[in-house]
């Protein structure tokens, strides 16, 4: 049986690791799932257990320029075998797209 806080939502959004630790990053990953207290996402990077990152997670405004950016901030809390990586979700943002401003 699932005993999990927070309820899971299989979803592939686009995720930029911004920081990792005290290194500024730009690696690009995919989410697997999202919970209001964490993301599971996939990349080609390694970092250490317990470490900060800094996270944007973009939602598409389906082509029409209104993509959402959100800026979050937490910590690893596992890493597999399989490139999936698991982090919370401590504190986020939206971030203003000053494209997007007519």
């Amino acid at each position: 049986m699932e005993q999990r806080k927070s309820k899971r939502f299989e979803l592939r959004l686009p995720l930029e690791l911004v920081r990792s630790g005290r290194q500024t990053v730009s690696q690009m990953c995919e989410t697997r799932n999202l919970s209001s207290s964490g993301v599971l996402f996939r990349g080609n990077l390694r970092v250490e257990l317990g470490q900060r990152i800094e996270y944007m997670i973009t939602l598409s405004g389906n082509g029409n320029g209104s993509d959402v950016r959100i800026r979050c901030v937490g910590k690893i809390i596992r890493q597999g075998e399989t490139a999936e990586i698991a982090a919370t979700l401590e504190r986020y943002e939206f971030v203003r797209n000053v494209h997007n401003i007519n």
